[in-house]
């Protein structure tokens, strides 16, 4: 018998963009899946239906906490369950989780969760990210405590939800290894440099907890000593308390200390002509995306000693993991491949085996689906 699907994100870009091969596999196993997240656009309602999904535009808050509104997307999805005949739900990021989860209790669904990292609120980075924290710990308490599966994308965050008690020992978990990347999206290119005219890019959300200020400061060190080093930015300016002024990123950048490209959708033609991937968040990642696309790419990382990013590097074999929120080290790290240009093709080449071996797409969504028989045929 054909089974219905569900899967509900915060954001409606992130289904096509980072679940698209995941729906693509569900539709080839026999599902029919549905999608939900709030201000679906029509390019991204034609890009879900050619994926062989059915978009449903949803209520969803993605910041803040509202009881009446949050209450009525509770009970929206709950509709929405009930009227698709869902026989599953699987929700990602912080509100689709507690709100899908709720909904799906009450409907008496099975829901299989995926934590993608815990962000800002389990950041410790201030009282009010700790504040929210103690609200979002009782909110996934209550959520979770019925769900047949919770998925973390790293180890670390999977001991946290135990250690505060989220989840209990006794419930079922599973580990995979981040969204996955398509390695032939993201093809290898083999490039060699010779001279210190070294491209170092980031591709992130533009706030500070992404390492985006620590890169500009790098930047403005490094290109004093090394002028033929360049700086890439690649990312939209964030409404957010944290992000990075549009006025510090054009002066920087029409000063030639970095090159701010903005938002991009074609992402993987730029990569192919940077040097070295850097990402210095202080972030709760989960395992972050745009690490796994440099990785298949071929460029070497550098990244933060931190859950979910830790898993993409090894040591001095495909790039160097440094303290979070310290500037001296990033520079350092920087500084290294300025130096050092041949180590560039031969840690990207162990980055490419590192996606092959651990996060090609392929292996992460048969792992979900896998996961997905056992909860509704077991």
């Amino acid at each position: 018998m054909n089974k219905n699907i569900l899967i509900i994100a915060s954001l409606a870009n992130s289904l096509p963009h980072f679940r698209g091969d995941f729906i693509v596999e569900l539709v080839k196993h026999g599902y029919t899946v549905f999608t939900a997240a709030p201000e679906m656009t029509a390019k991204n309602i034609d890009e879900l239906t050619q994926l062989g999904a059915t978009p449903i535009t949803i209520d969803l808050d993605r910041t803040g906490l509202n009881p009446v509104k949050d209450f009525k997307s509770i009970l929206q999805i709950k509709n929405l369950i009930r009227k698709n005949q869902i026989d599953l739900v699987f929700p990602y990021t912080i509100k689709p989780v507690v709100y899908g989860s709720i909904a799906a209790n009450m409907c008496n669904r099975p829901t299989i969760s995926l934590i993608t990292g815990l962000g800002f609120t389990f950041s410790g980075a201030s009282t009010k990210a700790n504040i929210l924290q103690q609200i979002t710990k009782r909110l996934y308490r209550y959520a979770l405590r019925k769900n047949k599966l919770v998925i973390f994308q790293n180890e670390d965050d999977k001991q946290l939800f135990l250690e505060k008690r989220i989840i209990s020992k006794k419930q079922k978990t599973d580990i995979v290894n981040g969204s996955g990347v398509n390695l032939n999206r993201y093809p290898f290119r083999e490039i060699n440099v010779n001279t210190q005219k070294v491209k170092f890019v980031i591709v992130s959300r533009l706030i500070k907890e992404k390492g985006i200020q620590l890169f500009m400061d790098t930047a403005k060190t490094l290109k004093k000593q090394f002028p033929l080093s360049e700086f890439h930015i690649i990312g939209g300016v964030a409404d957010s308390p944290s992000g990075i002024k549009i006025e510090a990123l054009n002066s920087l950048d029409e000063s030639g200390i970095i090159v701010f490209h903005g938002l991009k959708d074609n992402v993987p033609k730029f990569l192919k002509d940077m040097h070295v991937f850097v990402l210095p968040t202080f972030y709760r990642e989960g395992i972050p995306r745009s690490i796994l696309e440099a990785l298949s790419i071929g460029m070497p990382i550098i990244t933060t000693n931190t859950p979910g990013c830790k898993e993409t590097v090894v040591e001095n074999e495909n790039g160097f993991l440094i303290p979070p929120n310290s500037l001296d080290p990033l520079i350092e790290a920087c500084k290294f491949f300025i130096e050092n240009p041949s180590k560039i093709n031969q840690m990207g080449k162990r980055s490419r085996q590192f996606a092959e071996e651990k996060f090609d797409v392929n292996i992460i969504n048969k792992h979900l689906v896998n996961d997905i028989k056992t909860v509704l045929y077991n």
